[in-house]
């Protein structure tokens, strides 16, 4: 597989998609109204200890690939000098501090003994099966994690964006250790505005460096499927970079038809505060068709899994590969854990 041509392809495909994530699908009710509520009748849904929400929705749906652009660093240069030069509105992150992130990145990490993770999402009209979904994901991850590191405290914040114009722009939820108090949150956030493709990504990445951080562990998890204002590129690297002052590790959740800059955007975002990129797949079944990322090979689990994964990492300071148990297919052919390319590069897949 060629660098090139693959992202060619990928670059090709995102553009297509572009009109799949910004099909606003209009819905009643808002953040916080009663009747934005999943059930219809202001109950909350997902908020049962079985993880299973209304309609039949069930946690452990949704499928997800992960990958490490510090891992894979001379793989991330290439992208970016194929892919960055065409996409108008590119964070402006310098080589220097791409370069310092990935150094920083490649240190040995100690263990963490507290948690805060950020749920940022995307809460506009084409994201409307994937919220939905999502709202159920949260007690099992949560509980998972409970499992794993006993010991560890949990806060978990939620911050909402939408678009300017819209019904609201951001509404966020601080850091609360009441996971109900939380899954409350969700259940009342709709997939509802937007209506054009870009989206007040700057608006939602400076809210959420605005909630009360404090435990050693910090993590965001950005859900979104679409970029940003091209003229608020400023604004967005100036997020991100304030993200990495924080000492907060984004890991972007790619949804739908992410577009090339959305994942430029997303993966810059990763890669600069040492997170991780991971991306929705279509096994799930769950929503509109999921662009395939500019990269070479990758395991897809499902996005619990992966989420709980990535936690893990960031408490225990070292790399996880998925359990075989939880793989439910590979792209690209990885074996033991990594691919090697045409020119003899090998690759982590994980």
């Amino acid at each position: 597989m060629q660098r090139a041509s693959l992202l060619l392809a990928t670059l090709a495909l995102g553009a297509g998609l572009t009109g799949a994530a910004c099909s606003a699908d209009s819905e009643e009710g808002g953040y916080g109204d009663p009747s934005a509520y999943a059930d219809g009748d202001g109950s909350a849904a997902g908020t049962g200890s079985s993880g299973s929400g209304s309609g039949g929705i069930q946690a452990g749906t949704l499928t997800a690939g992960a990958w490490d652009d510090n891992r894979n660093y001379q793989w991330f240069v290439d992208y970016l000098a194929d892919a960055s030069t065409p996409v108008d509105g590119a964070p402006e992150l310098s080589d220097a501090e791409r370069l310092s992130a990935r150094e920083a990145a490649g240190q040995d990490q100690v263990g963490k003994a507290s948690l805060d993770v950020a749920l940022l999402i995307d809460a506009t009209g084409s994201m409307g099966d994937e919220i939905e979904y999502l709202k159920v994901e949260l007690q099992a991850i949560a509980d998972a994690v409970a499992a794993r590191f006993p010991e560890v405290p949990q806060r978990w914040a939620t911050v909402a964006y939408r678009d300017i114009g819209d019904t609201f722009v951001t509404r966020s939820n601080d850091f609360t250790t009441d996971l109900e108090a939380v899954q409350g949150d969700l259940a009342a956030i709709v997939a509802d505005g937007g209506g054009d493709m870009p989206e007040a990504v700057q608006a939602g990445l400076s809210e959420t460096l605005e909630l009360s951080w404090q435990s050693s562990a910090r993590l965001v998890f950005w859900i979104a499927d679409a970029p940003h204002h091209q003229q608020d590129a400023y604004s967005v690297t100036a997020s991100l970079r304030g993200a990495r002052d924080l000492g907060l590790r984004i890991f972007p959740v790619a949804s739908s038809g992410v577009d090339p800059l959305a994942e430029l955007t997303m993966r810059s975002a990763a890669q600069l505060t040492g997170g991780r990129y991971l991306f929705l797949t279509d096994d799930s079944g769950v929503g509109d068709t999921h662009a395939e990322p500019s990269i070479p090979c990758y395991f897809v689990t499902h996005l619990d899994k992966a989420m709980v994964r990535m936690v893990s990492i960031e408490l225990t300071g070292e790399y996880q590969q998925p359990e075989a148990a939880d793989i439910l297919r590979t792209g690209g052919d990885p074996e033991s854990g990594s691919c090697s390319l045409d020119d003899g590069q090998a690759l982590f897949a994980y």
